[in-house]
């Protein structure tokens, strides 16, 4: 599972000039699944990502969670995160899993965030999505399971 996690003041995500999803402060998540990826997978990522220290505390470092900051969470599937792109100019994206397998886990990993007591929005799984944010930092972060 890959998810790239960018600390946002506000974003929202768009489907067919429709907002489906829009927090305020908190965080963005772009998120990828591959073919052997399991519920494990799913529950490391949330909570890894539910106890990232990446927002700022009253001495302006970063020492807070999206938890303890009050943030919500905005999730947006996205399968090119498993693009590869070594040979040629056409990405490759037989590593992404196939929708059948990811949708579930997507949504259970969603769940697991939710259960966390977190805010989550989302966009809609393999929709064409419009995604727009105001990056805070700005941070970006990049998570895999599989670098554990």
């Amino acid at each position: 599972m890959r998810v790239v996690v960018q600390r946002t003041k506000q974003a929202s995500v768009t489907v067919g000039g429709d907002v489906v999803g829009a927090i305020r402060s908190g965080l963005t998540l772009l998120v990828g699944i591959t073919h052997d990826d399991t519920e494990e997978d799913a529950v490391w990522m949330a909570d890894k990502i539910a106890g990232l220290r990446i927002f700022e505390d009253g001495e302006g470092k970063m020492n807070r969670s999206v938890v303890e900051a009050g943030g919500a969470i905005l999730s947006v599937s996205q399968f090119t995160l498993y693009g590869d792109c070594r040979k040629g100019r056409r990405p490759n994206f037989m590593a992404a899993a196939r929708p059948e397998r990811a949708q579930p886990l997507y949504e259970k990993f969603n769940q697991l965030l939710r259960e966390k007591g977190l805010t989550v929005e989302t966009g809609v799984f393999g929709a064409m999505m419009d995604v727009s944010l105001v990056n805070d930092g700005p941070v970006t972060l990049i998570l895999d399971s599989r670098s554990v």
